[in-house]
């Protein structure tokens, strides 16, 4: 579809009755709309999976922002506040558009982000929390522009994943993440897990099972 905001990978549900449930997957730093999709392989079947790519081209793969190292290097870095803005108004108007596209329940649509993917994600819920039904966070941690604007987030699923040894994302930037959600009211699952920046097949496990229950 060449009117599509966002180029992208769509898996429609085998069977549906009506307007389906879906999920955005939202992929990180120099990878494309194809790295989440073995996750997605793992989720309910009836979920419409929508795997978006990220605007600018990086290494192979592409990007949603450049990186603001200023803190101090990787492990503290903070989005690029010009591109982290576009990339959430390209993703907000990508799901927009992919309600109308693809008759999708727009009361039922999740979000799935791993790294910058999950950093998008949790800005995403910060900024329009009644847009999402609910969010997997996957290595990531809340921008520092949103870590004030957690309380429309009262309510709202959450699944925050970290890895133990991730030196590029510390667990604790997700920790806090988690924190902050949860003091202002949304229903936060933080786990940990055995690996560094990637995921584990024990994670992916409890993602599709999370996802299932919020079905």
């Amino acid at each position: 579809m060449d009117d599509s905001p966002l180029e992208h990978v769509s898996k429609e549900p085998e069977t549906r009755d009506g307007p389906a449930s879906a999920v955005v997957l939202i992929h990180g730093r120099g990878t494309n709309e194809r790295d989440l999709l073995p996750i997605a392989a793992e989720l309910p079947d009836e979920l419409h999976v929508l795997s978006v790519r990220a605007p600018d081209p990086l290494q192979g793969g592409y990007t949603w922002y450049e990186l603001d190292l200023s803190a101090g290097g990787l492990h503290a870095s903070q989005p690029h506040p010009e591109e982290f803005r576009r990339s959430l108004d390209l993703l907000f108007e990508f799901v927009e558009w992919a309600v109308e596209a693809y008759g999708i329940d727009p009361e039922r649509v999740g979000l799935l982000g791993f790294s910058q993917g999950a950093i998008t994600s949790l800005a995403a819920l910060c900024e329009r929390p009644e847009a999402y039904d609910w969010i997997v966070a996957l290595n990531g941690y809340l921008a520092d522009s949103h870590e004030d604007r957690v309380d429309g987030a009262s309510g709202k699923p959450v699944f925050i994943g970290a890895g133990e040894a991730d030196r590029i994302i510390p667990v604790e930037r997700a920790e806090r993440a988690a924190e902050l959600l949860a003091g202002a009211g949304a229903d936060v699952r933080f786990e940990t897990y055995p690996v560094g920046h990637g995921t584990h097949p024990e994670e992916i496990r409890a993602v599709a099972e999370w996802v299932r229950e919020r079905l």
